[in-house]
């Protein structure tokens, strides 16, 4: 008798050997695919080969996965987001320098970093649940903390701690997608999530904002605090264990650094990666820069830089739907090339103005709009490229080495924009423009080496 298909097991090739309690509602199996990434002359199966059909959950069910990995994506996010209206405030009730309130956002992306890359194996080795719920507990715990630091180095320490556990969200929701989808279906569920955890960085600043209507940037915290512990509550309710224990892997440092190496070696995971990397670069010098530009540059005030921030990411938003929109209609490593080229183009944009002279708040604000809608075909695809051709068993370590790596490149180059000094629209629109050509160059290399490998395999 064929057994219940549940989250535990929506592949065809991964359902459980032993009868389980079934979910509420059951997954349709979808025979019709195509595969995404290959490695030809590499010895290794396509991924349509190893996985013989990708899988859609029911309507209901993919809704609760869409909410819950959306809420735990927009951890890291709202993290990062949600004091940015703040930042001025802090420097002066800490009595510090505007470059070392700037430090603490370089403090939570290291710890985004950091924290994916030893928290993806620890979710190969004992299953997804147990690494997440641990590291929204201490994320929560590491929120309110930071309502009562006595200066900027126990600020800094904390976010670094903050973002180390917030990095659970982040790879952990990956690894569930790689676990239950595959392909242009994963390519799907990333935009669909995105859409979700878009809400984050674009309501973040605003209703940052908006608290300090109501209070000091301490509040700020207190709100972030709740929303751990809420989406904790909702995690430990709602989300099913997704690896199945005979797919865990039981491996020590030594070979895990051995399986990091092979990533890095496969160029159908290093390429994708680093163009993700470099365009994560790209948006995050704005994310971390823009609120001194447009309030010393343009005048604006906190509350104006929230909603040009939440303009900004709505068209993340929109470019991620456009994105669903063109999935049956482009090729997956065209969506992407059409998101590169258009992002370059848009940070062009920033440029001719400041040279200009006709830059002001509405302009730059309209040029980074359309910047974000490319950047929104940028992200799932180049994802879904990167994670498809991995294993089950090494999904959770792809992702944590993807993470690390958009994290810690993206917001070590994003860093360079104020080390001359305050930073200005020159430097920040120079660090876009670098890191955004960076992207397009990387992604065309993978691209023809990999029509090399193809046609040499053909």
């Amino acid at each position: 008798m064929e057994l219940p298909v549940t989250l535990l097991s929506t592949r065809p090739e991964r359902r459980a050997p032993t009868a389980a309690a079934p979910l509420t509602d059951t997954a349709a199996v979808t025979a019709d695919r195509e595969p995404v990434a290959t490695a030809p002359g590499t010895g290794r199966e396509t991924v349509a080969e190893r996985r013989p059909a990708a899988t859609t959950l029911t309507r209901r069910r993919a809704l609760l996965l869409v909410a819950v990995l959306g809420a735990l994506s927009a951890i890291g996010p709202l993290a990062t987001d949600l004091y940015l209206p703040a930042l001025p405030q802090i420097a002066t009730d800490l009595g510090t320098s505007e470059a070392s309130v700037k430090l603490t956002l370089t403090s939570v992306m290291a710890g985004l970093a950091l924290g994916q890359l030893v928290i993806g194996p620890l979710s190969d080795r004992w299953g997804r649940r147990g690494p997440l719920l641990i590291g929204l507990g201490v994320f929560t715990a590491a929120t309110f903390a930071i309502m009562f630091v006595p200066d900027v180095a126990v600020f800094s320490v904390l976010r670094l701690v903050q973002g180390a556990s917030a990095a659970a969200g982040l790879v952990i929701s990956r690894a569930v997608v790689r676990d239950v989808f595959d392909g242009e279906a994963a390519a799907t569920f990333f935009s669909r999530l995105v859409l979700i955890a878009g809400l984050a960085p674009m309501l973040g600043p605003v209703i940052g904002g908006q608290l300090l209507f109501l209070g000091s940037w301490q509040i700020v915290f207190g709100a972030l605090g709740a929303a751990g512990l809420v989406t904790l509550v909702l995690v430990h309710f709602a989300l099913p264990e997704s690896l199945p224990a005979d797919q865990r892997r039981r491996i020590g440092v030594g070979e895990q650094l051995r399986v990091f190496g092979e990533l890095l070696r496969d160029v159908r995971f290093v390429g994708p990666t680093l163009t993700l990397a470099l365009s994560f670069g790209m948006s995050f010098t704005y994310i971390s820069t823009f609120s001194f530009v447009s309030q010393s540059r343009f005048g604006a005030s906190a509350q104006e830089f929230s909603l040009v921030f939440a303009v900004t990411t709505l068209g993340m938003i929109l470019g991620n739907q456009v994105n669903v929109a063109l999935i049956r209609r482009l090729e997956i490593h065209r969506r992407l090339l059409l998101g590169l080229g258009g992002a370059v183009l848009s940070v062009l944009a920033i440029g001719a103005l400041e040279a200009a002279g006709s830059a002001d708040l509405v302009s730059v604000t309209a040029a980074l709009f359309v910047m974000m809608v490319f950047t929104g075909l940028i992200s799932p695809n180049a994802t879904a490229l990167a994670l498809s051709g991995q294993s089950a068993a090494r999904a959770g370590s792809g992702s944590a080495l993807l993470g690390t790596l958009q994290f810690g490149i993206g917001s070590g180059l994003a860093a360079t924009a104020g080390m001359s000094g305050p930073v200005t629209l020159s430097s920040m629109t120079t660090v876009m423009l670098a890191t955004a050509v960076g992207a397009a160059v990387v992604f065309a290399g993978f691209a023809l080496r990999a029509r090399r490998m193809s046609l040499a395999a053909a």
